[in-house]
């Protein structure tokens, strides 16, 4: 699936009051729910490429990070490694696009990587895990109060997004739906990295921009064509311009990619 970051693909507004997901719970077979951890999730976005031989640390990382209920965490490949020997599968121009949009945000001199950025606010390499803590620290102090959408889908159905009212200080937000696969490993034959065996965990395959919101409580429906069925979703409210992300929230199938 390619990566999209224009607003031209939005949501369908509904007045329904069905959620659902990529996942199935035992208990409610017929539908999915994204979980409600005790702390509002922090999202964490990772600009990675499997031709940079400083990634894997970071890759791990986030693969940790991914196992936590009050973390989205997503693995965005980008593309300008790609010259020295080894084709990035998971990389695009899109994604590539959007890191070097938070590089002007956050008044950064270059894109690097890995690039660990932390609810759209802050950044680090993500190498080490004293970093990340205090990252993530950072990031619950800035934003206590947190626009945590509520997500549901059907088995194979349309995944349904809430949200509460909000008061937006910083102006209105952009809704973004991000899809991916939970896990790949891929040996690599060229490059940085020849003749190592990676692991990648929650890349995207799918990244676009629903709609904007106001803040006022609200409730937009997402096709199921955007999905697989062992695929997750994520959705990200987002300052817009690709500011602080105020809220975020995640839905992840059982069976594990």
């Amino acid at each position: 699936m390619s990566i999209l970051t224009h607003p031209g693909r939005r949501a369908v507004l509904t007045g329904g009051a069905t959620l659902a997901g990529a996942a199935l719970l035992a208990a409610h077979p017929e539908r999915a729910a994204a979980k409600q951890p005790a702390t509002a999730p922090l999202a964490i976005e990772l600009f990675t490429s499997q031709g940079c031989s400083s990634c894997p640390p970071a890759d791990l990382h986030l693969g940790n990070l991914a196992r936590r209920a009050d973390i989205v965490a997503l693995s965005f490949h980008v593309d300008y490694w790609d010259y020295i020997g080894w084709k990035d599968r998971f990389a695009s121009r899109e994604t590539t696009e959007r890191q070097r949009i938070y590089a002007s945000v956050l008044k950064q001199r270059y894109v690097y990587t890995p690039e660990m950025v932390f609810d759209g606010a802050a950044h680090a390499p993500g190498v080490d895990q004293a970093s990340i803590d205090k990252l993530l620290a950072d990031a619950r102090r800035r934003t206590p109060q947190r626009a945590t959408p509520e997500l549901t889908r059907s088995e194979n159905g349309p995944l349904t997004i809430a949200l509460q009212p909000f008061k937006l200080a910083g102006g209105p937000a952009d809704i973004l739906l991000a899809v991916y696969d939970r896990r790949h490993s891929t040996p690599v034959h060229d490059g940085e990295n020849n003749g190592r065996t990676l692991e990648n965990f929650n890349v995207v395959r799918h990244f676009e921009v629903l709609t904007r919101w106001d803040g006022s409580a609200a409730r937009w429906t997402v096709p199921a064509d955007r999905f697989q069925p062992d695929q997750g979703a994520a959705i990200l409210v987002q300052q817009a311009d690709q500011g602080t992300i105020l809220g975020c929230n995640k839905l992840e199938p059982m069976v594990s990619g």
